[in-house]
């Protein structure tokens, strides 16, 4: 379970959504107010679906960078998953029409950073596991 990338369960949740198992219209659920708070400005705070799909997104992103730093040969299958789940974002968000929307948008944009991140802190530490006598 360790090397399975995080960022497939927003993935799969957006999909879920488009077959309207979440429910929703031909868009998706994503436009649905969860609660709205009344503010003491005299404003509203609504949070909808989709941008509590993007929070969760985001403290996936989190663990996935916690889980980069490992240096062995389960984060090397874990870096490559990663770069399936970023195209599988890439390939679906140009041609499924459903997907051309702001909330999939961002989430291909945290698996890109989740991507880069994570060869970036792995190429890191590994250059500190480096030693010379």
């Amino acid at each position: 379970m360790a090397i399975v990338p995080l960022l497939i369960i927003p993935f799969i949740l957006f999909n879920l959504g488009l077959t309207g198992v979440l429910g929703g219209g031909p868009a998706g659920p994503w436009e649905q107010v969860l609660f709205a708070i009344p503010m003491m400005s005299g404003g509203s705070f609504a949070l909808t679906l989709g941008d509590l799909l993007v929070v969760v997104a985001l403290f996936l992103l989190f663990i996935e960078i916690m889980k980069s730093t490992r240096t062995s040969n389960a984060s090397v299958i874990d870096h490559l998953l990663s770069t399936f789940v970023f195209v599988a974002y890439i390939v679906e968000f140009l041609l499924v029409e459903q997907a051309a929307h702001s909330v999939f948008f961002i989430l291909m944009v945290i698996a890109f950073i989740d991507l880069i991140a994570g060869f970036s802190v792995s190429i890191r530490a590994a250059g500190r596991d480096v030693s010379f006598n």
